[in-house]
């Protein structure tokens, strides 16, 4: 990849206040498998030479003065704009800060830290093919729909179910237009795929990886540091 053209821009989220975890470091900023959370996904994805920019998405609070570990990057491909009342806004605004020759949005959580390379091999190879790219897992438990009593609805097939994970990729142009419709008709989304199948885009499934798993809680902490051990 040593000759590839710098057209893929990433946009990390990384503006939560971290509602979920105990102490009062962000969740994004605390150390898991032996460096920042943050750090790992920055890191991971400067590591492609087609990547130009890398826009970590930081709380209004850090945007101004990033933690000073963030520079051990390459500061020539790294961006860090300000995070908004909500995910949707944050990542818009990732988005208005890339620069004019990126082609390839790439869109991640950074509260997942351990995204493997061959995901992000497969889903930036399916966005040039001209369609949206969501790496996921197969959901290997049963699943239950409950109504607000906590009543069970439906157990849905999980057959044709899976776990989505991140980093999403898209051509800039669907999720320019997708975050636009929504931004002008005031849709919420959980995730950026969910926006561009709602303009009519075609959204495709790549395979995930279990390193990718979203750290949420203390406990999510422990365990991805037990996985990370044992895969390496």
């Amino acid at each position: 990849m040593s000759g590839a053209a710098r057209d893929v821009g990433v946009v990390i989220v990384a503006a939560g206040s971290s509602t979920r975890t105990e102490g009062a470091e962000l969740k994004q900023f605390r150390w898991v498998a032996g460096k920042p959370m943050l750090l790992h996904s920055v890191q991971r994805f400067m590591e492609r030479a087609d990547v130009a920019i890398v826009v970590c998405v930081l709380p209004k609070s850090h945007a101004g003065d990033p933690p000073p570990w963030l520079f051990q990057c390459d500061i020539d491909r790294l961006l860090v704009s300000v995070g908004g009342r909500e995910r949707g806004e944050s990542v818009l605004n990732g988005l208005e800060d890339l620069p004019p020759e990126v082609r390839i949005v790439l869109v991640h959580d950074a509260a997942r830290p351990m995204v493997d390379s061959g995901t992000i091999e497969r889903v930036v190879a399916k966005a040039r093919e001209g369609v949206g790219a969501v790496p996921a897992l197969p959901v290997t438990d049963t699943i239950k729909e409950v109504d607000e009593s906590g009543a069970v609805v439906r157990t849905p097939d999980r057959t044709h179910l899976v776990h989505a994970q991140t980093p999403q990729g898209f051509p800039r142009d669907m999720i320019d237009r997708a975050y636009m419709r929504a931004k002008a008709e005031r849709v919420r989304a959980t995730d950026d795929a969910a926006l561009c199948e709602r303009i009519g885009a075609r959204v495709v499934v790549v395979e995930g990886s279990a390193t990718g798993m979203k750290v949420t809680t203390d406990e999510d902490f422990a365990r991805l540091d037990g996985l990370v051990k044992l895969v390496r």
